[in-house]
């Protein structure tokens, strides 16, 4: 079986565009030949989740309301790396502004590919470790609740749906399989 592309494209147009997406629509012939369409989202930023790790074992979660859901959800902290920005400097950024830790140390865990039928996003995946703690600096469009728990109680939240992000549901599963918490 080949791994080349097997649709064609014979036209692509921006639908819309703001400074974190751009929507374009396809004219395409699929893979059978036959004309199509298809409809993607770009995303400028990279997503980058972290799972700071306390020598006891615990972890904070931010909670927050997400506005696409209209629901309140828990999750692990993260944001958007935006092009210029490492990854694990974008991981470090968030930590601190949405929980108020410095970590001494990153390892990344992943890398992933949210909806890929549709978007381009990739996902970044780091453990925080050597945690000490400060204040929070979140952003204007941020109204966070930070809660310390153990490590088994938040990766439960994420295998019963308590949360549903995924990469916050895929961070703590692969902390947990590799044994790392």
């Amino acid at each position: 079986m080949s791994e080349e592309n097997p649709w064609k494209t014979k036209s692509v147009t921006t639908a819309y565009e703001n400074p974190w997406i751009k929507v374009e629509h396809h004219d395409v012939l699929n893979p059978a030949g036959n004309p199509g369409i298809y409809g993607t989202v770009s995303f400028k930023n990279r997503a980058v989740g972290v799972v700071p790790i306390a020598d006891n074992g615990d972890t904070w979660l931010v909670g927050q309301y997400r506005f696409p859901l209209q629901e309140y959800h828990w999750e692990i902290p993260m944001g958007g790396a935006p092009k210029g920005e490492s990854a694990e400097d974008c991981a470090l950024r968030e930590l601190r502004e949405e929980s108020g830790l410095i970590a001494e140390s990153l390892t990344p865990i992943g890398r992933v590919h949210l909806s890929n039928c549709i978007t381009d996003e990739e996902g970044l995946l780091f453990v925080a470790r050597g945690l000490t703690e400060g204040p929070s600096d979140t952003e204007e469009t941020e109204v966070l609740t930070v809660r310390r728990l153990p490590f088994e109680e938040a990766f439960q939240m994420a295998q019963d749906g308590r949360i549903t992000d995924v990469l916050s549901v895929l961070a703590l599963t692969r902390i947990r399989l590799a044994g790392i918490a």
